[in-house]
């Protein structure tokens, strides 16, 4: 299966609701980067699948209603594929949406994904928060 079609399944799997399916497109030695200054960045890198559901996917489910990661555009380098697109949640706390723009770079070797970097609009982010 191309690169492309990999990732635009692991999205379509993860607004199912289907994580299993998102972590079995992973090598077990992901290593995943949330952006600088977003609040799960404080455990970089995640290294592997198990790392990524914990301190990642579990708090997005966790911590805000109806999270969604809504990537329009991709672009095929090959062994690095290019999402963008925005976020959408309201935070479970404070009640707040959110809707930053967003980027994801995936690197995936041999069809599995080995690396992840996420870059978004944190200042978005942080003000959904508060």
């Amino acid at each position: 299966m191309p690169n492309l079609e990999i990732i635009k399944n692991l999205y379509a799997s993860f607004a199912a609701g289907d994580v299993e399916g998102v972590l079995a497109a992973m090598r077990d030695d992901i290593v995943w980067n949330e952006a600088e200054n977003f609040p799960y960045a404080d455990s970089n890198p995640y290294v592997g699948p198990q790392a990524v559901l914990e301190g990642v996917f579990a708090r997005c489910i966790g911590e805000w209603d109806g999270f969604a990661a809504n990537m329009t555009t991709f672009f095929d380098a090959g062994d690095h594929i290019i999402a963008t697109g925005r976020y959408a949640g309201q935070h479970k706390i404070s009640g707040k949406s959110m809707q930053p723009q967003a980027v994801h770079i995936w690197t995936l070797k041999d069809g599995e994904i080995t690396h992840f970097q996420q870059h978004i609009d944190t200042l978005a982010v942080d003000q959904a928060i508060s």
